[in-house]
């Protein structure tokens, strides 16, 4: 069976839709350490081996962050683990990797973490379509008693989601 160019370019399409928007790493330490007041979404650097890795999922953003030197954007932190079949094109796992934004952004997240006190922290790290996309935030750190408070409004939500679910059943 043999199928014509025309059913041949839609399965080629379903499957680049499927792998769209994939996540590979999510730092969750984030959104309980500082308040996302900003989110940027921002291309990234990278070798073959280093895709190959992220491909199978094995990436690490917890104790990232990002800094800007010479009116360029760079992450640091990041820990993407050696591709298994790399071996000697495969880089240094905690390397400093840089990131693809406007300058306008740049220089916009750059005069806050000077004025205001921010930080930027990189939020989530997934495929769209065939390129790897980080997702940054402008945050402002929380404060213990912030961070107390957002532990007892997770807990009155699950005591009530709880509740819900024993009366409907």
């Amino acid at each position: 069976m043999r199928l014509t160019d025309a059913a041949n370019y839609e399965v080629n399409n379903l499957a680049k839709e499927k792998d769209t928007n994939r996540s590979i790493a999510q730092n969750k330490k984030a959104f309980h350490e500082y308040f996302v007041e900003e989110s940027y979404e921002a291309g990234i650097e990278l070798t073959g081996t280093e895709v190959k890795s992220l491909r199978q999922g094995k990436a690490n953003i917890k104790e990232a962050w990002c800094a800007v030197e010479n009116n360029e954007l760079y992450i640091k932190g990041m820990h993407i683990s050696p591709y298994d079949h790399g071996n000697l094109f495969n880089v240094n796992p905690l390397r400093v990797r840089k990131l693809l934004l406007h300058k306008k952004e740049i220089s916009h997240l750059y005069s806050c973490v000077k004025q205001a006190g921010y930080s930027i922290v990189p939020l989530s790290l997934y495929f769209k379509g065939s390129l790897v996309k980080v997702q940054i935030g402008l945050c402002k750190g929380k404060k213990l008693y912030d961070k107390r408070e957002d532990a007892a409004k997770r807990d009155a939500k699950r005591a009530i989601d709880r509740a819900l679910k024993q009366k409907n059943q």
